[in-house]
């Protein structure tokens, strides 16, 4: 399994009328050790818990998304982050055999 994945924002993140980080940008998003989960419940995670996916992003995401601009992001770029992140979380078992293993 690979320890980084990416997504590419759909929408800037804007925090007043300044955009810090543009649509485009590839966000690549590193596979969280248990120091990073640190004070996390993992079934927060699960769920797609905004504020826990928040606390998260700064220490698996770069460039790095810093928790005010992680909770300025569009919810459909919150949920590309989320989904990234249960990835990494699910157990093989858990997951669909894809067709080319």
């Amino acid at each position: 399994m690979t320890a980084t994945r990416t997504f590419t924002l759909d929408d800037p993140i804007i925090i007043g009328d300044e955009e810090k980080i543009p649509a485009g940008t590839v966000i690549t998003v590193r596979k969280p050790g248990s120091g990073e989960l640190r004070g996390l419940a993992l079934n927060n995670l699960l769920q797609l818990d905004v504020a826990s996916l928040e606390t998260l992003a700064p220490r698996i995401t770069s460039p790095t998304i810093f928790k005010p601009l992680a909770a300025a992001m569009a919810p459909n770029d919150m949920l590309q982050f989320g989904t990234e992140v249960v990835d990494f979380l699910l157990p093989k078992a858990a997951k669909p055999v894809s067709p080319t293993e």
